[in-house]
């Protein structure tokens, strides 16, 4: 005979009031976003389901799809908030300082079991378009809108040259990190980042004639 869930299981004390603490909203939503992370390690992202994320987390499928649209959407989700604090750009007062420590945080998410999550999205996206969309939109641009503000920082101490164009700045930053990861014909290393870092934004210092005004 089955048994029926038990008040506490379901998030509601003797009394039948919820205590206090996060609301089983938010439970369900982590956990959703835990079952995921654990799902995709185990068969990557082509055989990845949502049947098997609710069934991990112990919610219906209607409860994830309340919050994401399709797999897609919902592994980007679960890798950036599993990243989200380890990839914050410091405020040193130094571009150099700042850019060379967010990226040495970058290669170890990426040199560890994350970084088999990036490469199969990455991979997966070359024939199913939304998933690119999906990493783009919930991972890399809340990352690039904190470089983008770390960027004009260095602009207005006089670090960076003024009219910069920071897209092609950070592009020529995080591309090799990216081609590293997924080529893996050199290794991902703290010295890879600081050499890089100092070759890229050594030509992006202000010119001469700004230096001097």
């Amino acid at each position: 005979m089955r048994k029926r869930p038990s008040a506490h299981r379901n998030g509601v004390n003797g009394n039948g009031k919820r205590p206090p603490g996060r609301p089983r909203s938010e439970e369900a939503r982590l956990a959703i976003l835990s079952a995921s992370l654990k799902v995709l390690a185990k068969t990557g992202f082509s055989d990845f389901t949502i049947e098997e994320v609710a069934e991990r987390a112990e919610v219906g499928k209607a409860t994830v799809y309340r919050w994401w649209p399709d797999k897609a959407a919902l592994v980007a989700d679960a890798f950036a908030s599993s990243t989200v604090s380890k990839l914050r750009f410091p405020d040193t007062g130094s571009i150099y300082t700042d850019l060379s420590q967010q990226m040495r945080q970058l290669i170890r998410v990426f040199r560890s079991r994350r970084g088999r999550i990036v490469a199969a999205i990455l991979a997966a996206g070359q024939s199913e378009k939304n998933v690119l969309t999906a990493f783009r939109e919930r991972f890399m641009m809340p990352r690039r809108q904190e470089a983008y503000a770390t960027v004009d920082r260095a602009i207005a101490r006089g670090e960076l040259r003024r009219g910069i164009d920071r897209d092609l700045l950070l592009d020529s930053l995080y591309g090799p990190v990216y081609m590293r990861l997924l080529i893996q014909h050199d290794p991902l290393t703290p010295e890879f980042v600081d050499h890089l870092c100092e070759m890229v934004l050594r030509g992006a210092r202000p010119v001469a004639h700004e230096m001097q005004r």
